[in-house]
This record gives structure tokens, sequence and C-alpha cells, in this order.
């Protein structure tokens, strides 16, 4: 647990940031200088006005408490738009500069983090949004995530890395945090051990990580991540912040020299700290009563208990929702709440008497696997957006709903606005990068697609290239798409290993007149 002292120090911090965010609203510093301040703060300027907060919740957990606050600063804001981020945070968009302050203050009273949730610090520490309810896990994992956690804010007034660190923890073979893709990555093992992965990641130059360790001692998780601290700060880019993530280490030392180096920062680690505690302070003790089963809803691993998921289109909560779903929580005891990497939020730990009241809190989200699909929030909120990315799959999805097609021929697609990743587009079946493209002289909004990425484990792999479409022609091209798979009463994924000459010509007859590269 962080301790009330360390909170008590960060809502001093934001006396800085008050400072900061009020010179930048009087035009005293520029939004770069701002953007180098504030990220620390888990805030940044919206590109056209306004401020978006990070709240960080480790391993996507959100007690009833947490919910109950975030609902009622939504009738005192009030906030109209919150956005489950890929790192299993929460966005608050829309903020003015007083909010923002406010905002920041109010939850770290609540034990809600936001110090480090931007620029160069360790960001929200990820778990399988599972962790502790799925039956097929391999064992639970949110305890060491949140030990990790504690660590890292622990340490984050003392670190000055290169650029932003992300570690992922992961529970079963769908690797939904992209463990082995992150900076510093835990894939659990049948023996109860570690897989250890480090200087992977997404975006720019994406890279799978290194394994470093086959069988980590899971009660020595901080010291891992201390030895992956150690050699990030050592051999990390400090100067070209184009290459100051810790997967352009692979390039500089290479796999063997990443193993060699990684393996001497751990026992550094092991001679000079103590590992981190790690508790396991979240048992289900709730009782199990009746059955059911239906769309949305799934067992736990606890007899008789039951899970519902909701996925709001692209990740998208608004403040209706939340208010919705905290007014039924009130009445229902012993419940959380888990968002995961894809935008899902997972209710857990109800009884079938209590599911019905759940599924009808939270209707109108995704019905079927394409509509759960993931996207960053895009063009016109983010600086550093090219695409429309909630517009594209908003449109995506009213489109291929005339199509009826049965679920699963389209897959989850992933989105994101620009090379950055945060839609995590290269790990996906289907991925979509927004760019700006010439057709005809004019530079029109566009996206590169992607194919074939996969985040399964065993199998993980990078997406690749497979063209680019105008950002206008990309819901007919899903259309189309599916009209081609159904005939072949295939899924995608079982379709596209033998039909990539097909996807290439259907991307080439929606892309004409032919694009070049601005």
């Amino acid at each position: 647990m962080i301790s009330e002292d360390l909170i008590q120090q960060f809502i001093k911090e934001t006396e800085l940031f008050e400072e900061r965010i009020r010179a930048f609203e009087a035009g005293e510093i520029d939004r770069k200088t701002f953007k180098g301040i504030s990220g620390r703060f888990g805030c940044y300027a919206q590109r056209e006005k306004n401020y978006m907060l990070r709240l960080r919740f480790p391993g996507g957990r959100i007690s009833k408490e947490h919910l109950a606050f975030l609902g009622e600063k939504t009738r005192e804001y009030p906030l109209e738009l919150m956005k489950i981020t890929t790192c299993q945070t929460i966005q608050v968009h829309n903020l003015s500069a007083s909010q923002v302050v406010s905002l920041m203050r109010e939850a770290l009273e609540q034990g809600i983090i936001t110090i480090g949730g931007g620029g160069d610090n360790p960001r929200n520490v990820m778990a399988s949004p599972l962790s502790g309810a799925d039956s097929r896990e391999t064992f639970n994992v949110l305890p060491y995530a949140e030990a990790v956690s504690d660590y890292l804010l622990s340490r984050m007034t003392e670190l000055h890395l290169p650029r932003k660190l992300k570690v992922a923890f992961s529970n079963t073979e769908e690797n939904l945090t992209h463990a082995n893709m992150r900076d510093l990555g835990f894939v659990a093992n049948p023996d109860g051990t570690f897989s250890v992965y480090c200087a992977g990641g997404l975006g720019p130059n994406p890279k799978i990580g290194v394994l470093v360790e086959r069988h980590g001692k899971p009660e020595n998780v901080s010291l891992y991540v201390s030895a992956m601290l150690r050699l990030f700060t050592r051999y990390g880019e400090y100067n070209v912040r184009a290459k100051s993530r810790s997967r352009y280490l692979q390039d500089t030392l290479g796999e063997e020299g990443i193993k060699k180096e990684y393996l001497r920062c751990l026992e550094e680690a092991k001679r000079e700290e103590i590992s981190w505690p790690v508790f396991y302070s979240h048992p289900v003790l709730k009782n199990g009563e009746g059955e059911i089963e239906g769309p949305r809803i799934f067992p736990q691993k606890q007899p008789g208990l039951y899970g519902v998921s909701y996925h709001p289109i692209g990740g998208c909560l608004t403040r209706k929702s939340i208010l919705v779903l905290c007014e039924v929580l009130k009445n229902i005891p012993d419940t959380e709440i888990r968002l995961s990497p894809d935008g899902t939020m997972y209710l857990l730990h109800l009884t079938a008497k209590e599911v019905p009241r759940i599924l009808e809190a939270t209707g109108g989200g995704g019905e079927n696997l394409f509509e759960t699909s993931t996207s960053c929030i895009g063009v016109p909120i983010c600086q550093q957006g090219l695409g429309c990315s909630q517009w594209l799959l908003a449109h995506c999805i009213e489109r291929v709903r005339k199509e009826n097609f049965p679920d699963g021929i389209l897959p989850r697609i992933h989105i994101s606005g620009c090379p950055s990743g945060c839609g995590t587009h290269q790990a996906a079946s289907l991925g979509f990068m927004g760019c700006r493209k010439k057709i005809q002289g004019e530079t029109v909004p566009a996206f590169r697609i992607f194919i074939n990425g996969q985040a399964k484990e065993p199998g993980s792999r990078i997406g690749e290239e497979a063209g680019i479409l105008p950002e206008e022609v990309i819901p007919e091209f899903l259309a189309e798409l599916g009209k081609t798979i159904q005939k072949s009463h295939k899924s995608f994924e079982e379709w596209l290993p033998e039909n990539k000459e097909r996807f290439s010509e259907l991307v080439q007859e929606l892309q004409e007149p032919p694009l070049t590269a601005e």
C-alpha cells in the first residue's frame, strides 16, 4: 500500500503543477514546455481546448468506492467523456484548468494516483483484467502487479528515465496486456514462476521483448523491476528522443547483450535491495447462489459467482453510464470493476440474482466481437493524433451492422490515430494506424493497414503493413471484406493466411486512384 506520507508529498507537488497550468493559460509558457511539465502529473492539454487527466488504476482494478468517487465528480463538474485506455487507466477529458487541478488533488486524497500518468515515468502497471477470477488462469498475477505499482510509485521522485516505462503481467495465453511486448513483462508459468521479458514495445520500431529469465521468482518482482530501471538508465538514449524507448536497446546491445546486462543489473538489485512485499489484499469472500447464462455473462473460478462484460463503443464512458452503474452497484455488495486493455469493463463477483441488474445497467455497448474493437481517442482531442480514430470506429460499426454478419466473420480491429500505437494496432490480426497521404496532389486523412499481428502466446508476433486507405473508405472496405470472408464460412483469422493476395486486391480496389507517400 502507498503510504499516506507519499500521498501528501504528491499532493504538495500539485502546487507546482497549478503554477504551471496558470502560466500556460496566461500564455507565459508555450505548449511544448507545458507538455514537458504536465505529463508527469498525468495531464495533457487537448488539441483544441481544455485538458485531459489520466487516473491510474494498478492492474485495472477499480473498487466500488473509487467508482463512487468518479460518479460524484461527474455530477460536480460535470464530466461528459471518460476513456478506458490500453494501459488500463481512465482518461477524463474536457476539463478546465481549475477542474483538472481540483480533480488531481481530490483523486489523490482517495488514493487514486495521477503522478507518472505521462511523461518520462513508469506508467500504470498492467495485469490481466480477470486476474483472480478467471478459471483458465495460470495463477493470480494481480497482487504482484499491485506490489510493483507501489514499488515504482515509491521511487517516482528519484527516477530520471530516458522515456516512459511500461510494465505488464499476464496470467493466460490470451496475453491481453501484451506483456511480452512491453518494456518489462511478466508471463505466468504453470510452475508458479514468471517468464520475464524486457526491452519490447509497440509503436515505431516495434519489437517482441527479450526473454531474460525463464523461471523468475514471484516474490522478487520488485528486484526484476529494479534491474530494468538500472538497465534503462544505464544504457538508454537520453539525447535522441526518437530512440529513447527501451526497445532500441535491442539495436544497440543485441539480444545477448541485453540478457547479459540485465542479469548483471539483477544481481546488483539483489545485493542492494530487499524485495518489496506482496500483499494478497482482495480475497473473494462472497458466496455464490443460483445459476445463469447468456450473452456477456461468464462464470468465475469461484463456484456460483459470475462476471459481466461491458464494452462501451471505443472504450468511451459517458456521465450517464457511470451514474447508472454507480446507482446499481450501491445495492450489490462485495463487487469490483476491472478495466481491460481492449476497452472492456468487467463487473465481478456477482450472484445469479445480481447479474440481470448489471446487464440492464450496462446496455448499449458492443454486442459482438467486431463491436468490441479498440481505439485510441485520436483527433480532434489528441495533440499527436493524425487520424479520427473514434469517428472511424463509429462509422465502421454503423456500416458493418447493415450487413448483419455472423459474429466472428470480422475480427476485433485495433485503431491508433498515429504511429505512437496507443490503439495497439501492431498486436492485432487487423489494425489501422493514422497518417496523411496525397491523392492526386491533395493531402487527405488515411490509415495504414496492419495484418497478422497476435498477442496470444505461444506465437506472439508483430503485425505486418498491408497497404493504406483513405479514412473515408475504410467502413466500405470492411463491409466488402466481411462479404468475401462470409462466402468462405471461415473467420478472418482462418481466412487470411491463404488469402493475403485477395486481401491486397480489396485494398487496391478501394484505394484507387493510386496513393503516393507525402
